[in-house]
């Protein structure tokens, strides 16, 4: 009997060892269809489409299939159009201040010649957030808003996007001048102490108010910040955009949220064919996945400190291994450690009773410059505590 046992697992073992991997065939019509994705608001928030072509599930890594160069406009039953601006990489904003009483088709040119028309599009107003919190866990801290749907505006979607202010481990209010080999204080210009990181979400968030007694949506939750994420390390803000969608919008962003799941992104290559409210002019049977939606988009910001969230402490790879030189640079080897900006001043060295510094310490610029993560420039909607 043992020996009969040891057969079956040589068996399976070798039967295993020579699976080759499943690789599906994939239809050459499902590969380079057009991708459209966009919530165009008609009361002028500038609002993003996106256009792309799919790439076979099959490539390794993300592969660049943004589709720049298009013509794109809303048009309205009586023929007026309201022109798209191209932003690069595939993003074309939308800043009108249309009716809602309007109905409305979207007309898409590529530079290829093909071209493509929406369904009828007719703008949904959706209902203000009523609040939005956050309330700390054992995790972390969970973002949260409550709203309140009506016979108009039954599903939503929301979206969001969080910027967050750090600091580098090191801080250096100095810098080396290679000119004139001295080191001088930095002007408020200069300031590389702090910086603001700004990040879309690529979640998709869909509820029904009307699962909910009247349609009262409470707390729900948006987003988890874990302990550790850098984001609440000093202040951190994010936008929440409230979309009231129809029926059809829930449909077909309940199709890509289960690939999306799937693939581990929105923007993941996809596997199969999605469809959508697009068609292509030349060709009524040609694939095409797009859902596009016209609406009332309702905002709401929040900010968090840390005071409000302390302790937390961030853990932030690029600043692993992070030190302060512990050796002081003289004033006659300035131009040897600092010319190449690998390393960056930061703290004086004085004499007992001095009034100019003998030297300073450093440390890697990485540990030192914010900038070669963020950007020093405060965002113009930003608020400080």
């Amino acid at each position: 009997m043992r020996y009969n046992f040891l057969y079956i697992l040589f068996f399976l073992g070798l039967f295993s060892a020579c699976r080759e991997p499943f690789e599906p065939e994939i239809d050459p019509v499902d590969l380079d269809v057009l991708v459209v994705e966009g919530y165009l608001d008609s009361e002028g928030i500038p609002s993003k489409l996106s256009l792309s072509l799919t790439s076979n599930i099959q490539s390794d890594g993300f592969t660049n299939n943004l589709v720049n160069g298009a013509t794109i406009y809303l048009e309205n039953a009586s023929g007026a159009r309201f022109s798209l601006t191209e932003l690069g990489d595939g993003k074309y904003e939308f800043a009108h201040d249309i009716s809602e009483s309007d109905v409305y088709r979207l007309r898409i040119f590529l530079q290829n010649g093909a071209s493509y028309t929406s369904e009828e599009l007719r703008p949904i107003i959706t209902p203000d957030i009523i609040d939005v919190g956050f309330d700390k866990n054992e995790d972390g801290v969970e973002i949260f808003l409550t709203t309140r749907g009506d016979e108009n505006a039954d599903d939503f979607l929301w979206t969001y996007e969080e910027t967050w202010a750090f600091r580098p481990p090191f801080t250096s209010l100095d810098k080396y001048v290679p000119e004139t080999q001295e080191i001088v204080p930095r002007t408020d210009e200069e300031r590389i102490d702090r910086c603001y990181l700004s990040r879309p979400n690529s979640d998709l968030l869909l509820e029904t108010s009307s699962r909910f007694e009247d349609q009262f949506v409470f707390r729900q939750a948006i987003r988890q910040i874990n302990q550790g994420d850098e984001r609440l390390s000093l202040r951190y803000s994010i936008l929440i955009s409230q979309k009231a969608i129809s029926k059809d919008d829930v449909e077909f962003w309940e199709i890509l949220k289960e690939n999306s799941d799937d693939l581990g992104s929105i923007f993941s290559p996809l596997p199969s064919i999605i469809g959508g409210n697009i068609t292509m002019d030349q060709n009524p049977d040609a694939p095409v996945i797009g859902q596009v939606s016209l609406g009332v988009v309702k905002q709401k910001r929040l900010y968090i400190d840390i005071r409000e969230v302390a302790p937390w402490t961030a853990e932030v790879e690029e600043y692993f291994g992070c030190v302060l030189e512990p050796d002081t640079v003289l004033v006659a080897n300035y131009d040897q450690f600092f010319r190449t900006g690998g390393n960056i001043p930061t703290t004086p060295i004085f004499l007992d009773n001095g009034f100019v510094p003998i030297g300073y310490r450093y440390a890697r610029a990485s540990c030192v410059d914010c900038t070669r993560r963020g950007s020093n420039i405060k965002p113009d909607f930003w608020e400080d505590f």
